[in-house]
């Protein structure tokens, strides 16, 4: 008896214990649900008077614009006074002046933004037109230089420049190296094109240099592909063929005919070639 007793007991006091810390634990969570409440009435709160504020300026502007109008059309009603008419005839010029303003600042923008679109697309279809040209083909070794040249395009020119004040000529141009950054992966160069001399500075690894010269049809192309502490290495791109030479690739065929036309040998001595079409018989 005296251990069931004391079971029993151990059981009402195991459950007492249970029953305290339920109650404890929701206490806590009322509290802090509570809590909650009280700082969400008071985002509302704070919420509802800046709407108030909103809607009282909204207010505030709308009266302001009403009472606009109706000086308006008191300065256009007949009979009206000559100061109220004056007054009114002030705010409207004021008005209009203001109205003129905007206008002329919404044309400006306009025309700005319309020069900015042609800017872009011109110099989108230039650049299109350039890798076009070119097919946007950089060599980053010597292996994919030599792809490059085998597709016969354009002539390539390796070079190895050091840091120097003096010019070395490699294909179309003369080049001067005049700084290489290693930590930041670009250079400095001048080149002499078309008796000028031109600087490049802060050149990145692998950007290309588009220079325009005067006997050639397309852009030439330098491309440093490799940096080294005071010493750069990369290839210049030019087009195959001069204008002059494509010139004359044009008119070669009849060049080699007339000859033949002007002093055609006896038949006994040549009768492989055949006699020509304004050759009497």
């Amino acid at each position: 008896m005296n251990r069931w007793l004391l079971a029993g007991i151990v059981a009402l006091v195991a459950v007492a214990g249970i029953a305290m810390g339920y109650g404890y634990r929701q206490q806590i969570l009322a509290d802090h649900l509570t809590a909650q409440q009280s700082m969400a009435n008071a985002t509302i709160n704070e919420m509802q008077g800046q709407l108030n504020t909103v809607t009282s300026k909204l207010n505030e502007v709308t009266a302001a614009q009403q009472a606009a109008a109706e000086q308006a059309k008191a300065a256009h009603a007949p009979g009206a006074k000559n100061a109220a008419g004056k007054k009114t005839s002030a705010g409207s010029k004021q008005l209009k002046e203001l109205q003129a303003k905007l206008d002329d600042q919404q044309k400006q923008l306009k025309d700005t933004q319309d020069l900015v679109a042609k800017n872009r697309a011109d110099l989108e279809g230039s650049l299109s037109s350039t890798k076009d040209e070119l097919n946007g083909s950089i060599a980053k070794t010597h292996e994919e230089l030599v792809v490059l040249q085998k597709r016969g395009e354009r002539n390539y020119f390796e070079f190895d420049l050091t840091k120097s004040k003096q010019f070395q000529r490699f294909g179309p141009l003369t080049l001067s190296l005049r700084r290489a950054d290693t930590k930041h992966m670009n250079y400095d160069v001048s080149m002499v094109v078309d008796d000028n001399q031109l600087s490049k500075k802060r050149v990145n690894l692998f950007e290309p240099i588009w220079i325009h010269t005067e006997n050639e049809s397309q852009p030439v192309q330098v491309v440093v592909n490799k940096i080294s502490k005071n010493s750069v290495h990369g290839y210049i791109s030019a087009p195959k063929y001069r204008p002059s030479e494509l010139a004359v690739s044009n008119t070669a065929a009849p060049a080699t005919i007339t000859p033949i036309a002007e002093h055609p040998q006896p038949p006994d001595q040549n009768p492989e070639i055949p006699k020509q079409p304004d050759q009497p018989e």
